[in-house]
């Protein structure tokens, strides 16, 4: 078995978290001012105040729990490409939530055959390739997952030269944890696209692209970088 770094989907509860319901706190402090402006100014104001920060209050706890409900399913989706990495070959290391420059990487996957940034994706919808695009349901999604996997390969890449002048390439993989990928497994513009039912049978390969030496350097540089 792989050995394995970092809690798989932790930046992502944490980010949903504080992005979903920082309205929220900020609807219990009017509030709060409200209460303050009726008790020491005025009444009829005060009660207006508190009426309207009533309604946000209930308004961003609606769509803030939503909200969170997205980031934690993104994150169960990261659980489970994780306990599937975490079964392959003794001499891969996958490290979870790995820091890049300003972003947390859902799996960056190093071993034999290379380094691998990974970005999961839990769409239940049906997912296509046409024309050059990634599509959900025939529709383009709000943020092209295609563009946000290589600028994070891109972004490993130039963190281990950052940590360890490491110059070896980073291959950008597009992981649908929900299996909803018409094709199983494509590429495109050099990214791997694949079902994660798939993934594991990807890595069964004798390939060496890291001679073990190199790759004992390079996994102490990531482990430091956790």
């Amino acid at each position: 078995m792989a050995e394995v770094h970092g809690v798989a989907g932790e930046w992502a509860r944490v980010k949903g978290m504080v992005a979903g319901l920082w309205p929220l706190f900020l609807g219990v402090f009017a509030c709060g001012f409200s209460l303050a402006m009726a008790f020491f100014l005025s009444l009829a104001v005060g009660g207006v105040l508190l009426i309207c920060s009533l309604s946000f209050i209930s308004w961003s706890l609606f769509k803030g729990l939503r909200h969170v409900e997205r980031f934690f399913k993104g994150a169960r989706g990261e659980e489970k490409v994780s306990g599937i990495l975490k079964n392959l070959p003794s001499t891969y290391h996958v490290f979870n939530d790995f820091l890049a420059g300003p972003l947390h990487v859902d799996h960056v996957v190093a071993g034999p055959a290379g380094v691998f940034a990974i970005e999961t994706k839990y769409w239940r919808g049906r997912v296509t390739i046409e024309d050059g695009h990634i599509l959900l349901d025939g529709q383009l999604p709000a943020r092209s997952p295609l563009a946000q996997v290589l600028k994070e390969a891109q972004l490993v890449k130039a963190q281990l030269a950052k940590i360890g002048d490491w110059k070896g390439a980073v291959t950008p993989v597009l992981v649908f944890a929900s299996d909803t990928f018409d094709a199983t497994i494509a590429e495109l513009q050099g990214a791997v696209i694949i079902n994660s039912s798939h993934l594991r049978k990807s890595f069964d390969t004798q390939r060496i692209v890291i001679p073990q030496p190199e790759l004992d350097r390079l996994i102490r540089l990531m482990e430091n970088n956790q």
